[in-house]
Parts: C-alpha cells; sequence; structure tokens
C-alpha cells in the first residue's frame, strides 16, 4: 500500500520541483500518461482497503494502463484521429468509479461502527433494566 502513495508524492515533488514544461505535441501523452497513474494509484487504495492489494497486479496494471494508453494515442496521432479521449474517458470513468467506492467504504464503515456501538448500547441498558426486577424478585423469595 505503501508504494503507491509513495510514488505518487515522489512524482508530484519532482513536478513541483524541476518545473517541466510539456510542448504542445506531448499534452496528450502526459495527460493520458497522468490519467493512468491516477488510476492505478486509486485502484491499489481500493484494493487495500478490500484487503487484495497486491504490489504485482499494482506495478503490472500501472506499466500495462499506460503503455496501452500510450499506444492508443500514438496510433490516433498517426491515423489522424482522437483515440486519447477513449483512455481518457476510460480513465476517467475509472477513477470516478475507484473515488465512489473508497468514499462509500469509509462511510459504510463509521455507520456500520456507529450502528454496532448503538445496538451494544442498548442490549447493555436494556439487560441492565430488566435484570433489576428479577433480583429484587429473587431476594424477595417469589
Amino acid at each position: 500500500m505503501l508504494l503507491p502513495l509513495l510514488g505518487l508524492l515522489v512524482g508530484v515533488l519532482a513536478g513541483l520541483v524541476l518545473n517541466v514544461n510539456v510542448g504542445f505535441e506531448l499534452s496528450r501523452y502526459s495527460a493520458v500518461a497522468i490519467l493512468a497513474a491516477l488510476d492505478s494509484v486509486l485502484g491499489a487504495v481500493r484494493a487495500e482497503l478490500d484487503g487484495v492489494y497486491d504490489n504485482r497486479i499494482f506495478i503490472s496494471g500501472f506499466v500495462v494502463n499506460a503503455i496501452v494508453a500510450v499506444l492508443l494515442t500514438f496510433i490516433g496521432d498517426r491515423l489522424g484521429l482522437d483515440l486519447y479521449l477513449v483512455a481518457l474517458i476510460t480513465f476517467g470513468l475509472r477513477i470516478f468509479d475507484n473515488v465512489a467506492l473508497i468514499r462509500r467504504h469509509f462511510l459504510y464503515t463509521r455507520t456500520y461502527e456507529r450502528r454496532r456501538t448503538e445496538r451494544w448500547n442498548e442490549k447493555r441498558s436494556s439487560s441492565v433494566s430488566t435484570s433489576a426486577p428479577a433480583r429484587s424478585a429473587r431476594s424477595s423469595g417469589r
């Protein structure tokens, strides 16, 4: 789990420190690469929350997604088509899906813990109130 977050942090810091200017010709490629990286990182966070994270799957997914997206963009440039939009839309949808599932995970976990605590408190308070008359009945000999 730490590898994707560490990579994201290093990439953001390198981008801020190096002040790299991307030309217009490469802007499509950089947009696709950034979305591929963000999709992979959010997918890794989601997998960690689901308890199925694996570094090999993260790294291979990151590399394969980036290669396919760049190839799609390259072929689209050669054909005169905006095929990079396919990658942008696909990664955009996956990013929104992962963010929604991560958000639901945290909301469900909080709601579930709160409800479990409320039920435990209700059981505890009801067992205390029902056990008091039973004790008094036993002590009086009834």
